[in-house]
């Protein structure tokens, strides 16, 4: 009895931490991306990111080593400036399980309803965008936002954040259709 109780929640969990981050980019059709090899962080704009400054220490730390793993090198005088900012929203998730034999025969009484149990909980789901502008034109020329569940575990932030900047920039420089 106490299998058919725990199947569901091991289902969940299971189903929970395969998750990732869910990423879509949007980018200027008419710029040649392979003239940018230089960058420097949009201050200004990282500054109004509403976030802890440890976790903008993490993000800011993340783009680094990705870019540096793409070639890129960080400049007083860059061709990029790169800004982020952040969303989050909570989610609150109940499941209703009966302990039974199925679930009856549709609406209506279940003869063999034995009981069951509720489960609630709660995750933050969270949107971290990230922009890329041309630091001449001052136009922003790429955005990336990758949306995922974060965490609240201090041990785990860095590896969430390193998941969510790497799954973003991934996706840059877009693969130019011709």
């Amino acid at each position: 009895m106490k299998t058919f109780k725990l199947l569901p929640l091991l289902l969940l969990l299971i189903a929970s931490s395969c998750a990732s981050v869910s990423v879509n980019t949007d980018y200027d059709k008419r710029v040649d991306f392979t003239q940018f090899k230089t960058y420097a962080f949009y201050k200004t704009g990282i500054d109004k990111a509403e976030i802890s400054d440890l976790d903008k220490k993490r993000i800011l730390r993340s783009i680094d080593e990705v870019m540096a793993a793409k070639g890129f090198t960080k400049s007083d005088n860059p061709d990029l400036l790169v800004n982020f900012f952040t969303k989050a929203r909570e989610e609150v998730n109940v499941n209703q399980f009966n302990a039974g034999w199925g679930y009856g025969w549709g609406w209506g009484w279940n003869p063999f309803f034995w009981g069951g149990y509720n489960t609630v909980y709660t995750t933050t789901e969270g949107t971290l965008y990230i922009d890329l502008i041309d630091a001449k034109k001052k136009e922003m020329i790429w955005q990336g936002q990758g949306i995922g569940n974060l965490t609240k575990d201090a041990e785990k932030k860095d590896e969430v954040i390193k998941e969510f900047v790497s799954s973003i920039l991934a996706k840059y420089p877009p693969e130019i259709k011709k």
